[in-house]
């Protein structure tokens, strides 16, 4: 039987943490990592560094392992040594012990960030450009369907999470999720979580069945945490039926790099598909991707805004619509360079003129002469 949950706000919650309590706790540690029960790293500003902090024992680490496991109603043993958790504040957990971890168990805990960021929060992190984000901002209220593209702990959930702040409050949304940390502001908002299987006979319950399952329960968006598996064939053909201004995540290198990710997972669905039927597929399902990366300095930004324009031959095409160039470092090693708008017209302009919506004022200000403001 699983663990009950445990409120965050009360003490026996951070003594069952043990050693990890205090880094959790500080707001400057954004993730904590065991390695092999010895020795824990924290990244503070982007950067790993070695703590002090050790456990009494290996069993002491296994046992906060199954305490975080159990109580989202997972498990952890030597059956199924590997598991995606989360804590009961929403922090994101991932957990490896013998015999796939050789040297000791590992522990891996991406903190959650405490309360809704905005898109200013982001601008003055240097993440974007306002105008960027104003770009986002009515890709969103023009109901586009966004992919969101990055390496791993580049800020994709972050950006996803703010993006959805401008999801009207009348419409319903789904979302999806291997370890649900989500952050959406509206009330209106129906969670789904998969589930692995367990040794005790428990049967696994997939992204792609919730993915299917979420088409049942009228929504007007999907949010797909993130796309990994032969899902990306069903929420595809849902962005394709009438569920505008959904989104997810993808880990990618590049823009170009995601769509092609995409089209292999699509193929895993094991459908008789062709490469062309595919990608015509996400051509048509996609309007947006935006990419971001981790800098060499830790930081995290939106690097490129593109949007989808259709297909070209056997290949789709795409059109920049904001870039950021690097030009150097600081002294303190900072990344320097600025945010551009490529100066191609967005194709969300006439999106957002044919739903009659007003023209974020960062838009106006960027194409003064493409942008007439709804009377």
């Amino acid at each position: 039987m699983s663990a009950p949950a445990i409120d965050p706000a009360e003490p026996e919650y951070a003594s069952r943490l043990g050693p990890l309590a205090p880094l959790l706790a500080n707001q400057q540690v954004t993730e904590v990592m065991v390695v092999a029960g010895r020795d824990v790293y924290v990244e503070v500003n982007g950067r790993l560094m070695l703590t002090p902090v050790t456990f009494s024992s290996e069993q002491e680490v296994l046992d906060l392992i199954r305490f975080i496991v159990e109580s989202v109603g997972r498990q952890i043993d030597a059956q199924n040594p590997i598991c995606d958790a989360r804590l009961a504040d929403g922090s994101r957990v991932h957990a490896a012990i013998p015999p796939v971890a050789i040297d000791g168990p590992l522990l891996n805990i991406r903190k959650f960030v405490r309360g809704p960021l905005h898109m200013q929060d982001l601008i003055q992190l240097g993440s974007c450009s306002e105008s960027a984000f104003g770009f986002l901002k009515a890709c969103v209220m023009a109901r586009a369907n966004i992919l969101v593209s990055g390496g791993t702990s580049s800020g994709k959930t972050t950006l996803l999470n703010v993006m959805s702040g401008y999801i009207p409050s009348d419409e319903r949304i789904v979302t999806i999720e291997d370890a649900a940390e989500l952050q959406l502001q509206q009330r209106h908002v129906a969670r789904l979580e998969s589930r692995p299987s367990s040794s005790d006979g428990t049967p696994e319950i997939t992204l792609r069945e919730l993915v299917i399952s979420s088409l049942r329960m009228r929504p007007d968006r999907l949010i797909v945490g993130e796309v990994r598996g032969p899902e990306a064939l069903d929420m595809l053909q849902a962005m394709n039926t009438g569920h505008d201004g959904s989104m997810t995540t993808l880990h990618a290198n590049k823009p170009r790099d995601a769509l092609a990710r995409l089209e292999t997972l699509v193929m895993m669905a094991g459908y008789d598909l062709v490469p062309r039927a595919i990608r015509s597929q996400i051509a048509s399902a996609f309007n947006v991707v935006v990419h971001l990366e981790r800098m060499r300095d830790g930081s995290r930004k939106v690097v490129q805004i593109s949007e989808i324009t259709g297909m070209e031959e056997d290949v789709i095409s795409m059109q920049d619509i904001f870039q950021f160039t690097r030009t150097g470092l600081d002294p303190e090693g900072r990344v320097l360079g600025g945010f551009a708008a490529a100066g191609i017209r967005p194709r969300i302009l006439d999106r957002m003129a044919d739903r009659g919506l007003e023209i974020p004022l960062e838009l106006v200000q960027t194409f003064p002469t493409w942008v007439q403001r709804p009377q």
